[in-house]
Order: C-alpha cells, then sequence, then structure tokens
C-alpha cells in the first residue's frame, strides 16, 4: 500500500471516513503513523477552537460582572473564576465526568418531554464543556485585569462624545480591552489547545475509537514498543498548531493595534505556560 493510498483509507477516521481496523504488524510505518495521528488531531482543533470561541464570549460577560459594582452580579463571577482557576484542569475532568453519569440514564423527564443525557458523558460533548468553563475563567481575568488598565483618558473622551452606556463600552471600552489583553490571550489559546491532550487521560470515552491525536501515538507506542516515534510526531502537530494560533492572533493583533505608530504597537510575546 502506498502512502497516498494510507492517507486516502486514514486521513478521516478518527470522524468515521475509512477504514475502521487500525494498522497492525507490518502495516505500521512512518506513514501511517503520521497520517493516524494528524487524523487525531482533527479532534484536538475541534475541542480547542470550540472551547475558544464559546468561552471568548462567556469571558467577556464574567469579566464584566467580575466590575460590576453590583454584588449580586460580582460574586459569583469571582467565585466561578477562583474554583476554574483554583483546581487543576485533570480534576475538573474528572469531577464533571462523575457529576454526568448520576444523571438519569433513560433521560430526564420534564412534564410529558424526555431529554436524553447518555451523550453528555461522550468526549466531544462533556470533555468539550469542561475546557470551555476552564478557558472562560483564564480568560475572564485576562480581560478583567485589561477592564481595569483602560486608560482614564479613553473615558474621558467618550464621554466628551456623548457616547454612554452599550455605544460607549461597543467603541471604546471593548476594543481598548482587546487591544490591552490580546497578547496574554493569545497565550492561553495555545495553552488551551495543548490542554486538549488531557481529554484522552480523562474519563470522558473516544467513541468507537475515534480518539484524539494522543489516542493513536499511544496506539502506535504500545504496538511498536517504541515511543520515541509517535510522540514526537503528536508534538510536531501541535508545534504546527501552536504556529497557526500565533499567525493568527498575530494578525488579529495588528488589527487592533492598526491605529497605532508602528513604533508603539505592542508585540506578542508567547511564553507557554509549563504548569495550571
Amino acid at each position: 500500500m502506498s502512502c497516498l493510498d494510507t492517507i486516502a483509507d486514514y486521513g478521516l477516521r478518527s470522524i468515521g471516513i475509512g477504514e475502521r481496523l487500525l494498522p497492525r504488524g507490518d502495516g505500521i510505518g512512518l506513514c501511517e503513523q503520521f497520517t493516524l495521528i494528524g487524523s487525531g488531531l482533527i479532534w484536538n482543533v475541534y475541542f480547542g477552537a470550540l472551547a475558544l470561541l464559546f468561552g471568548f464570549v462567556f469571558a467577556t460577560a464574567l469579566a464584566l460582572a467580575k466590575a460590576s459594582p453590583r454584588a449580586a452580579l460580582r460574586k459569583p463571577a469571582e467565585w466561578f473564576v477562583f474554583v476554574f482557576r483554583g483546581s487543576p484542569l485533570f480534576i475538573q475532568f474528572f469531577v464533571t465526568y462523575e457529576a454526568l453519569v448520576l444523571l438519569p440514564q433513560g433521560g430526564l423527564h420534564l412534564g410529558g418531554l424526555t431529554i436524553p443525557t447518555g451523550w453528555v458523558t461522550s468526549a466531544w460533548s462533556g470533555a468539550l464543556f469542561v475546557l470551555f468553563l476552564n478557558t472562560s475563567a483564564y480568560a475572564a481575568e485576562i480581560f478583567y485585569g485589561a477592564l481595569r488598565a483602560v486608560p482614564k483618558g479613553d473615558l474621558e473622551a467618550a464621554d466628551a462624545y456623548g457616547l454612554t452606556g452599550w455605544a460607549r463600552f461597543r467603541r471604546v471600552v471593548w476594543p481598548t480591552m482587546l487591544r490591552l489583553a490580546w497578547p496574554a490571550y493569545t497565550n492561553e489559546a495555545i495553552f488551551l489547545f495543548h490542554a486538549t491532550t488531557l481529554v484522552f487521560f480523562s474519563s470522558f470515552p473516544a467513541y468507537q475509537q475515534r480518539g484524539d491525536a494522543l489516542y493513536y501515538a499511544k496506539y502506535f507506542a504500545d504496538k511498536t514498543f517504541d515511543p520515541f516515534i509517535p510522540y514526537p510526531i503528536a508534538a510536531f502537530y501541535f508545534v504546527l498548531v501552536t504556529l497557526t494560533i500565533i499567525g493568527i492572533f498575530g494578525v488579529i493583533n495588528r488589527r487592533l493595534n492598526r491605529h497605532l505608530p508602528q513604533a508603539a504597537r505592542p508585540r506578542l510575546r508567547i511564553r507557554p505556560q509549563l504548569i495550571r
């Protein structure tokens, strides 16, 4: 079998398209490992992209709530951020899974309506939910710090133009908050994609052997008794993902700072978090 045939057979296996059986014995080569680990990366990108997208919106709301003078809004946001930033992500996976399996297997019965609950314990939904909550807490703290750092002169200028309420937030406060927070938020996005590898170790099961990149890396390490090939391949793919994130977020950073002189534009400084 040529490498092109291998890519055609296994390139989309992680989402259920192509060969169902994994290669074994002499059928395992570099092409098979690169193809299947790359196929599993689809799930890592799925977890990271959706958690980042939904988390961005929720984190903005949390930051605003935390900055609110009303205790009814501020306190729940503060406790949410404290709990998810103060506990390990790995523990959050296990606690959430154990909580979700307590739901009735037959579904929740609300009047004459039955809501199925079995899907929430799958990795594609349950693990995504945990990553969404976790990145929302970290991003909310970043955005909250940026909100407090919005220059007073910008707010006074908005008041001078008669901007109040939503218009003031949309046209002055929010863009400035993003501009100040973006370098730190870029690091959070990178770490989030790296953290998707923890899904493999959590209790959330992969559906029908359709696992992520680490799932296939471990499979090949077990079958070939050589971990020094599949795991570096997985790391190589994540380096490519990291470079892609840096490129995309760099473009957004330049867009956010386009009104500043070239010398005054802040540059992204990537500082990977080694521990969470």
